[in-house]
């Protein structure tokens, strides 16, 4: 059975967190909100609950998870950061995107893409993901709370217990989520791909034709 959180969603308190913080450094599987979707997330380098969150999502080992990241600067330490990446982060972040980069050494094997070493990256603008972060002192490895056989993320935080508080650690109720994951924007290879369109406004991302 998983706790149930109900954290603020504008001044998230702080016990709270760290007892969700708690949970999560312990090995836990957590549901909680970002600036887009609800997420499924657990420590960067557990490999039992990568396995579970796989297996939840029913996700085969090419499936690219994201790094929640707390600022650009801790960013900065998983991914390869150019000059003109770094401006498009700077104008961009926090917010609903995942940028796709270079990832440095500090990112576990199991996490990149098997042909390219890339991850892909965000820095959430939503207060309890910022502060699950924050408290944290690391990213958290995560995915969208799409459920196999659902078309769009769960959105309902009492939704989300019913289906769901017998197969994960921890739900934080922030309030009602997006019904659209991020927007995932590829830096790899000089002008910005827009590779899905999701929350976040892709137009700053074009290319002109």
């Amino acid at each position: 059975m998983s706790q149930f959180f109900q954290i603020h969603a504008e001044n998230p308190q702080a016990r709270l967190v760290k007892q969700a913080v708690d949970i999560i450094r312990q090995g836990g599987v957590a549901v909680y909100p970002t600036d887009s979707s609800y997420a499924l997330g657990c420590l960067i380098g557990n490999k039992s609950a990568i396995d579970r969150i796989r297996q939840l999502r029913r996700l085969d080992d090419k499936h690219n998870f994201t790094l929640l990241c707390r600022d650009l600067s801790q960013l900065g330490e998983y991914a390869k950061v150019d000059t003109s990446a770094f401006r498009l982060l700077k104008a961009h972040t926090p917010g609903p995107y995942t940028f796709i980069l270079d990832a440095t050494r500090e990112v576990p094997r199991m996490l990149l893409h098997p042909k390219r070493r890339t991850i892909g990256l965000r820095v959430p603008g939503n207060p309890i993901a910022h502060a699950l972060l924050t408290e944290l002192g690391e990213p958290l490895m995560s995915v969208s709370l799409i459920m196999p056989g659902d078309e769009q993320p769960l959105s309902d935080p009492e939704e989300i217990r019913d289906r769901l508080e017998k197969l994960v650690d921890l739900i934080v109720d922030g309030g009602y989520g997006s019904l659209e994951a991020s927007t995932v924007i590829s830096l790899v290879g000089g002008e910005p791909e827009v590779v899905r369109v999701g929350c976040g406004d892709p137009e700053p991302f074009m290319v002109p034709a």
